[in-house]
């Protein structure tokens, strides 16, 4: 299990108790420093262990600086102590929360997981941290804290090192009108992103029209229903990549992601609104849509998190919102990965609320 690279095999999975015994039960400083000198630390949920070892693992590596994946061979492990780790594998075709199903790619998938990790280590561990936390915060909370952790991997190297191998790009024009258009009818108000010429590109701009939006909404309660779309072939292609290393300093940038955050804003009026969504949505174009109440899919929709790869964290809410539907465990596994959802599994794990195809053929109604 875990031997496809030379990473890999340097981290093989190893039961809960074997592991207990390498570090000492926690009390060996020297083998717990070497164990967690690798970001990723493999739990093989295969052969019989203890719910008491599990858990005393998990108590003690809970706040160390790793990802905990567990990983069967034998399908479901019906235990609560398996909740205590980060990502949860199994070989079983079909799975219910907290796993994900990998099949007979099981080791695969194991495999490109952790490769995904070692490339990308601090981003990936503030990523697991992250989720833990926003399990006991409240929205807003697990947003503020999210912002953090964006800021400070910002100057990280591989952020850097990202930004300096990106293939040099024209910058798009600035728009000159506004990107969020915002129409009353009755009761319900429609929200529609509006940079069709870049997929909808999430930028300083749209998140600041965004937030008068939703901050309209909030004041405004003669308005009972928000539906929230997006012009083009996209919802939303996530973050504008010709804002990417632009930032100010990164408490500045901290401030401004705070005082002006859509997914706090949105949260807020969660209740009232819901998302259509359709073609590839991205990062923000994940994120946001999960704050709300109800999301609609066309069934082409695909739902991707780049961050890792960039660096960086989930940067509009997603550390929040997403846990939120799907559960830590399968947030964590979505971020780590890289890997595009369909609307299918999206639907599945609770990330989208409904399937339908007239989604597209309301917007068009709507737009003449």
């Amino acid at each position: 299990m875990g031997g496809g690279q030379a990473g890999v095999l340097m981290i093989a999975a190893q039961t809960p108790s074997a592991l207990l015994e390498l570090i000492a039960d926690g009390l060996d400083d020297t083998a717990l420093d070497s164990l967690t000198s690798w970001p990723a630390v493999l739990v093989d949920l295969t052969a019989p262990f203890t719910t008491s070892d599990l858990m005393r693992l998990a108590q003690i590596l809970g706040t160390a600086p790793v990802v905990l994946l567990g990983v069967s061979e034998n399908g479901v492990v019906d235990n609560p102590a398996v909740l205590g780790l980060d990502v949860l594998l199994c070989s079983s075709g079909a799975a219910p929360v907290p796993w994900v199903a990998c099949g007979s790619a099981l080791n695969e998938m194991v495999d490109s997981l952790v490769s995904s990790i070692v490339a990308s280590p601090d981003a990936s561990i503030g990523l697991t941290q992250l989720l833990r936390v926003s399990e006991q915060s409240s929205p807003a909370e697990a947003v503020v804290a999210e912002s953090w952790v964006y800021s400070l991997l910002q100057g990280g190297e591989r952020y850097s090192t990202w930004l300096a191998g990106r293939v040099s790009r024209t910058a798009k024009p600035r728009p000159d009108h506004s990107v969020v258009l915002v129409e009353r009818s009755g009761d319900e108000l429609r929200i529609t992103l509006n940079r069709p010429e870049v997929h909808n590109a999430y930028g300083a701009r749209m998140r600041d029209e965004l937030v008068e939006a939703f901050r309209l909404v909030d004041v405004d309660q003669t308005i009972t229903r928000v539906v929230l779309c997006g012009e083009g072939p996209s919802f939303c292609s996530g973050g504008d990549l010709d804002e990417f290393g632009t930032a100010p300093a990164p408490v500045e940038a901290h401030s401004v992601r705070t005082r002006r955050n859509a997914g706090i804003a949105l949260s807020a009026i969660a209740d009232r609104v819901e998302v259509h969504v359709h073609g590839t949505c991205v990062g923000a174009g994940v994120e946001l849509p999960a704050f709300a109440s109800r999301v609609v899919a066309h069934p082409s929709t695909t739902f991707l998190l780049p961050e890792i790869s960039m660096g960086l964290v989930p940067g509009a809410g997603g550390t929040s919102s997403i846990p939120r539907r799907v559960g830590r465990h399968r947030a964590a596994y979505f971020g780590l990965s890289g890997r595009p959802i369909d609307a299918t599994t999206a639907l599945t794990w609770g990330l989208i609320d409904s399937v339908e195809a007239q989604v597209l053929e309301q917007r068009k109604d709507t737009n003449g």
